[in-house]
């Protein structure tokens, strides 16, 4: 039974590997249109002199959030998505 769990993450891996990129571009296209909501123009980056430490750190809590809650939805949706072609989780 362990050799089929190895042989099962091995073939998820893959996967694993496209729905990664795939929601860091949901991820970052959701940060934009979030922070374009709720901030003044372009997010800040943590090195840009002309902005306070607030709006910086704000940005980078709502940045983060938004990255994990897609992250988590994205392997979610994976992994059900694997066990109903296959049978068995993939984790």
């Amino acid at each position: 039974m362990a050799k089929k769990k190895r042989k099962q993450k091995l073939l998820y891996r893959p996967v694993g590997i496209l729905l990664g990129m795939a929601s860091g571009a949901v991820a970052s296209t959701l940060f934009a249109k979030a922070w374009a909501a709720i901030g003044d123009g372009d997010a800040p980056d943590a090195m840009d002199e002309e902005r306070e430490w607030k709006e910086i750190l704000l940005a980078a809590a709502v940045q983060g959030a938004i990255f994990a809650v897609v992250k988590a939805a994205v392997d979610r949706s994976g992994a059900v998505g694997v066990r109903r072609l296959t049978g068995t989780w993939p984790g």
